[in-house]
């Protein structure tokens, strides 16, 4: 299996693309910057450089992956922009560059509560807006997809189970981003996680439970 990891340099991307590799993935790596990547991608990662919103440069490096996780996302700037190039544009290429290489399961980590246009967080310009689209479009495109919605991203890990429910189920809580790398990891080995958006947090209270069932129960 080969998997394309787009944003891989990101919080949650860096550990994603770890953990593929502890699986003995081959692993590709989309990034803009090459000596900065080289400083926190393992040696054997891949570097792709190229830019979401320029697909030219990474469109034929898709043509041997199975799989792409996509876990880019905005900068939070002044830049009115931002989210609709990031999260949307960028993500609708990658969609299409997929699609025109034959990839068989697209991953997207996303975010809680991306249905409710009212949310605080759209006053970011429309970030969740714009995420949420670019959901929509990976849900038209005919790729198998995964769709993972994590809610509030902490830099530390915690030992509290996973907890996954189905879409607009979950509008509070938090999750190590360790953690949503590792829900996205292990979506590209569970055939269960095809075809479906999850949302995540972790509760100490949560049952514990393998992968296939956190997946299976999700209709």
């Amino acid at each position: 299996m080969g998997i394309f990891v787009a944003g891989a340099t990101g919080q949650t991307g860096k550990h994603i693309v770890r953990q593929l590799l502890a699986k003995n993935v081959s692993v590709k790596a989309l990034v803009r910057d090459l000596k900065q990547a080289q400083t926190v991608i393992p040696e054997a990662v891949e570097l792709i450089q190229g830019d979401v919103l320029n697909p030219a440069t990474f469109e034929s490096a898709l043509s041997d992956c199975n799989v792409l996780i996509c876990a880019t996302g905005a900068s939070p700037s002044l830049d009115p922009t931002g989210p609709y190039q990031v999260d949307y544009q960028g993500t609708k290429n990658l969609v299409d560059a997929a699609k025109a290489q034959g990839v068989e399961h697209l991953i997207l980590v996303s975010s809680l509560c991306v249905s409710k246009f009212f949310h605080p967080l759209n006053l970011f310009w429309l970030v969740l807006y714009w995420k949420k689209q670019a959901e929509s479009y990976i849900q038209a495109s005919g790729i198998p997809y995964t769709i993972v919605r994590p809610g509030g991203l902490k830099n530390e890990n915690n030992s509290e189970p996973v907890f996954m429910s189905a879409a607009d189920t979950l509008f509070e809580g938090s999750i190590p981003r360790e953690k949503v790398a590792q829900v996205c990891v292990e979506a590209a080995f569970q055939p269960a996680a095809k075809s479906k958006i999850v949302e995540i947090i972790t509760r100490p209270t949560a049952q514990e439970k393998t992968w296939s069932q956190l997946f299976s129960d999700i209709s």
